[in-house]
């Protein structure tokens, strides 16, 4: 079992920026890639981008160029560094740890409870 707890979530204005933080606990954190996932009301839950156990990353077009996925395995810690936030990026976001870095919310085993990210205009 991997526990997840997410953190950092806010109020912030269109162009600013925030960091989440996912701290985990439980089996060895180093093993799992991490990956970060945000729903807005009434849409699905997307992936943001992930990150390997090994320190490769994935991002959705969508925010590539504006964030970055980092981890401190010695905290057992991911992190999302959000910069040039807009109105579209309101979601609650997730984290989650699977085995692999996948694309598919099916495939991660362990979840975050969310932290809401409100971006003003």
């Amino acid at each position: 079992q991997v526990q997840l707890v997410e953190s950092g979530g806010g109020l912030v204005q269109a162009g600013g920026s925030l960091r989440l933080s996912c701290a985990a606990s439980g089996r060895t954190f180093s093993n799992y890639a991490i990956a970060w996932f945000r729903q807005a009301p009434g849409k699905e839950r997307d992936l943001v981008g992930a990150i390997s156990w090994s320190g490769s990353t994935y991002y959705a077009d969508s925010v590539k160029g504006r964030f970055t996925i980092s981890r401190d395995n010695a905290k057992n810690t991911v992190y999302l560094q959000m910069n040039s936030l807009k109105p579209a990026d309101t979601a609650v976001y997730y984290c989650a740890a699977a085995s692999s870095m996948y694309k598919l919310r099916r495939q991660y085993d362990y979840w975050g409870q969310g932290t809401q990210v409100t971006v003003s205009s």
